[in-house]
């Protein structure tokens, strides 16, 4: 069992950053794959970047085309942890933000992820 829990939400005005954390219990994830999703009021969780293992030395990342250039992720596996760094926030990037594990990469980018986390609100003002 993977226990997943989201932190570094707030408000911020539009251009501003904020950095999204979330810690990992329960057991290494280092060959799984993670995620950051995110829901805003009255639409669909959809997926905002992830990361898996490429099977060498290093992880694969993708991103969504809304924040490509503007939200970095990162994983950092000696603490369990992988963080969103969003830079240049717009409104439209307010929702609740959503880290999530999986062992498959595909499965998780289509939302069917092992492990949830409760969230962390976004709120960018304009």
């Amino acid at each position: 069992q993977v226990q997943l829990e989201e932190s570094g939400g707030g408000l911020v005005q539009a251009g501003g950053s904020l950095r999204l954390s979330c810690a990992a219990s329960g057991r290494t994830f280092s060959s799984y794959a993670m995620g950051w999703f995110r829901q805003a009021p009255g639409k669909e969780r959809e997926f905002v970047a992830g990361t898996r293992w490429s099977g060498g030395w290093s992880y694969i990342v993708d991103y969504a085309d809304s924040v490509k250039g503007r939200f970095t992720i990162s994983r950092d596996n000696a603490k369990n942890a992988v963080y969103l760094q969003m830079n240049s926030l717009k409104a439209e990037d307010t929702a609740v933000y959503y880290c999530a594990a999986g062992a498959g990469f595909d499965a998780l980018k289509r939302g069917t992820g092992d492990y949830w986390g409760q969230g962390t609100q976004v709120t960018v003002s304009s």
